[in-house]
């Protein structure tokens, strides 16, 4: 029970500490600091997508298709009414003048208003209003800037130029992140090259409603599906993007929520590091409390209070910072957003900051606190009275334990988009923490038993300050470990997404893919490859054609059956060809692949991918019927085959044998080899030239890319991570401050024995250098650890570490602890000995 006494008592007790405990105050600050700023921008954001969505789509209602529309789709159409605007999006290359750079991009050919909603924000502002009447392009603005492209410039596009009206800065639905992909280039459609929309090319047929009469589009669209499923027509609306964008947009503030949490937990360390060392000091007084009559829960609820107070003066500012902190997110997570999210202040994210930092700091604090219930009132009279306990037979500390693993656990659940990730988001955490403190005991039992006697005497003082009474190896390895290991698989993540890409572009490996060369284009393109000594390392045709049946049953019946659930593979374009040899990409894991088709066999054998065998749910033996150009052609799964289609080149879901499809019509892709950014410009230059039709992908351009992306992500989470990393600091400067009065008295016996400062000051340098250096060296083995478990279940790909930055943050770490701990143990040499010695007495 609370009165007035405890109170009081907490008030009083906390005399003399209270900057020791407001240091450690300070990490709770900065995680609860974190998680408000995030939670209030997740709040801010659902709220803004659910206003925005209208412009998010920039239209009512929209059709898409992957092939023009047919006449009954035409019909449907035109029955719909409202105000109507037409979209044709392909990739295809871009040639500009004056700097004669070719480069690949999206097209996207406008015909009518679209956006109805929202705007295309361009540079000069109003060129998106002008540029469909004087048949200009708006170009994508990094594209621009990469290039040296300015306004008036001109690009060609097919066989048509293009005069560059104005920079594109933000559309509807794209981010700046989507146009590093794949650089946006808007032209009328009015004006656009039908010949690029030939055979072998891919384009999306879009058609974007705007009705005025206020109709029911949800109710609309539930009307016509049927007749959207039959003619494989999709369609987007209000309701659907924004549940779209609530889910992209949600996991994204989750993820950072749930590392902003780690700050918070690294504050718990401290707290409870602190309140360790704050309860030792205080021994005496609760022996006398318990001699004048204090129950032991009264003594204990004094501290309780004095936690429960921290708490709150820390979540009180946490909150205050994070609101501030708050503004800053969407600038850092500016190129994910598609919309500005405006800033409002959320007070269910304030309050669930407020209670975070309350629960967390008392639940940490009562781990050392359990203790004071068996504190003995003979502490007064005796000091050979024991007073270690042992807190692991105590069932009240296995019980806050576990409060503190079931919060971290429901937390981690909240934030995750699925409940099994957020258990083992927790589990991971749960493992991180016990192999660190696990290291730490290991460290300290290993520092004893085989310490180095043959060692000099600072060697020895500084190696035995790691075991010594009151040492602070548990919570430094914890801070410093912890901040380690998650700096260090980050890199590791990376690397390991850029050694995919680097893996496909390896010095034997083609590095410029050419593709939709026509069959009278093909010798044309090989020539100009020659001509400019470059290799052709492999020249593959592609037959498109659509699969029309499974096991003889029409995939058009499964489509009219509502209790058939269709996968992507049975509505997909298949882009297959025929060849008599295995790539190196790939091999047989069933069956036998057959390269040269039999004669006289009407099913002829075929090869298919894995994943595709899984999801049509067939296997050898199993007949596939595809339409090929009108033709029917039945093939027997002969064999299936897994595929590495991280290397660049000509990987297939089908591969048909020679002597089946080598009348079909087709188109080539042609594969070869630069040195240079100099010989693949100058060749995709005179390919493009001639061939406007022909696109080409420079995987020193898809390097860059994904190395642009990937610094962009890497800096969001690295922007998360500093909380992470600064309350780690800060823990690491209150465990020094919390152990400098044992320091002082070690530092003054030692003075009093004849030690120089400078051998003082080399015995502390020594510790934190064995601290930071253990510590940095398990944080790093763990992130090892985690890093493969990303590259093997996440991305089923080799792990590859991050050797420089693994050297840096094993220097850097250590360094760091040396640094810090000298400058918060300065001054302890100077304290006189006798004000030290009659403390003791």
């Amino acid at each position: 029970m609370l009165d007035a006494w405890i109170l009081k008592m907490a008030w009083r007790e906390s005399r003399g500490s209270r900057r020791q405990l407001g240091l450690f105050l300070s990490s709770m600050v900065v995680g609860v600091a974190a998680l408000v700023a995030i939670s209030s921008f997740g709040t801010n954001l659902e709220r803004a997508v659910d206003e925005e969505s209208r412009a998010l789509l920039g239209a009512d209602l929209m059709l898409e298709a992957d092939d023009p529309f047919s006449e009954a789709t035409e019909a449907l159409i035109d029955s719909l009414g409202g105000e109507q605007s037409r979209r044709v999006s392909f990739s295809s290359m871009a040639y500009f003048s004056p700097s004669q750079d070719t480069r690949l991009a999206t097209i996207r050919a406008i015909e009518g208003e679209y956006p109805f909603y929202g705007a295309v924000e361009t540079t000069p502002a109003g060129a998106a209003d002008a540029y469909l009447d004087a048949e200009g392009a708006l170009v994508d603005a990094s594209l621009m800037v990469q290039l040296g492209i300015e306004v008036g410039d001109s690009v060609q596009i097919g066989r048509y130029r293009y005069a560059i009206a104005g920079q594109l800065d933000k559309t509807p639905r794209e981010n700046e992140l989507m146009s590093l992909f794949s650089p946006r280039i808007y032209i009328p459609r009015t004006r656009l090259d039908t010949t690029l929309l030939g055979m072998g090319s891919r384009a999306e047929y879009d058609v974007a409603f705007r009705f005025e009469d206020g109709r029911d589009v949800e109710a609309l669209v539930d009307e016509i599906r049927p007749f959207l499923r039959e003619n494989d027509v999709g369609f987007d609306t209000v309701e659907e993007v924004r549940e779209d964008w609530d889910e992209t947009l949600t996991n994204l503030y989750r993820f950072l929520s749930i590392v902003a949490f780690v700050a918070v937990l690294l504050g718990g360390i401290g707290v409870a590091s602190a309140i360790h060392v704050y309860v030792r000091r205080r021994l005496s007084t609760i022996a006398v409390l318990r001699c004048v009559g204090a129950v032991a829960r009264r003594t204990f609820a004094i501290y309780a209070v004095q936690a429960a107070a921290m708490g709150l003066i820390g979540g009180l500012i946490g909150a205050m910072l994070g609101i501030g902190i708050q503004a800053l997110v969407p600038f850092v997570l500016s190129d994910f957003l598609p919309l500005e999210v405006p800033f409002s202040l959320s007070m269910s994210s304030v309050m669930a900051g407020l209670a975070l930092g309350i629960g967390v700091t008392v639940a940490f604090a009562l781990l050392p606190l359990v203790s004071i219930r068996r504190i003995s009132p003979l502490l007064t009279l005796r000091a050979t009275v024991s007073h270690e306990t042992n807190d692991m037979k105590d069932p009240l500390w296995w019980t806050v334990l576990g409060t503190i693993a079931a919060g971290m656990t429901a937390f981690a659940v909240a934030n995750a988009p699925e409940p099994q990730v957020g258990l083992g988001y927790a589990a991971a955490l749960a493992a991180v923490f016990v192999a660190l403190l696990g290291v730490a005991r290991f460290i300290m039992w290993a520092t004893r038993r085989f310490f180095p006697s043959s060692w000099t005497y600072i060697w020895r003082q500084g190696l035995a300050n790691l075991f010594r009474p009151h040492n602070q190896t548990s919570t430094l390895m914890l801070s410093l470990g912890l901040g380690t290991f998650l700096i260090a698989t980050l890199f590791g993540v990376q690397k390991t997404l850029l050694g995919q890409i680097e893996i496909a572009g390896g010095a034997d490996r083609p590095n410029v893919v050419m593709f939709d060369i026509q069959p009278d284009q093909i010798d044309a393109v090989i020539d100009i490859v020659a001509e400019n000594e470059l290799p052709v390392i492999a020249r593959v045709p592609i037959v498109t054609m659509r699969l029309t049946a499974v096991n003889a049953q029409s995939v058009d019946a499964m489509r009219e059956d509502s209790t058939v659930d269709l996968s992507w593979a049975h509505r997909r374009e298949y882009r297959s060809t025929y060849r008599d040899y295995l790539n190196e990409s790939e091999q047989v894991i069933e069956g036998e692949f057959i390269g040269e088709a039999p004669p006289g066999e009407e099913v002829v054998p075929i090869s298919i991918e894995q994943e595709i065998a899984d999801d049509l749910n067939v296997g050898i033996g199993d007949t596939l019927t595809f339409d090929v150009q009108g033709l029917s052609v039945p093939g027997r799964v002969a064999s299936i085959r897994e595929v590495d289609w991280r290397r660049i080149g000509t990987n297939f879901f089908v591969v048909f044998p020679t002597g089946v499809l080598e009348e079909a019509p087709q188109f080539y892709v042609v594969l070869s080899r630069t040195e240079n950014t100099g010989q693949s410009a100058r060749m995709q230059r005179e390919v493009v030239q001639a061939f406007p039709s022909v696109s080409a992908i420079d995987l020193s351009l898809v390097l860059s890319t994904f190395d642009a992306i990937f610094s962009r992500i890497s800096f969001v989470v690295r922007f998360m991570a500093s909380f992470s990393i600064l309350t780690g600091l800060i823990v690491l400067v209150g465990a020094v401050v919390v152990s400098r009065v044992q320091r002082t008295r070690e530092s003054v016996l030692l003075k009093t024995l004849g030690a120089s400062r400078k051998q003082v000051v080399r015995i502390m340098v020594i510790e934190y250098l064995f601290l930071g250096f253990f510590a940095a060296l398990t944080g790093l083995v763990l992130s090892f650890a985690s890093g493969w478990a990303f590259a093997v279940f996440v991305f089923q790909t080799a792990f590859r570490a991050d050797l420089p930055a693994t050297v840096a943050m094993l220097a850097v770490v250590p360094l760091l602890t040396i640094v810090i701990g000298l400058v918060s143990s300065r001054g302890i040499y100077n304290r006189p000995a006798l004000d030290v010695l009659r403390a003791d007495v």
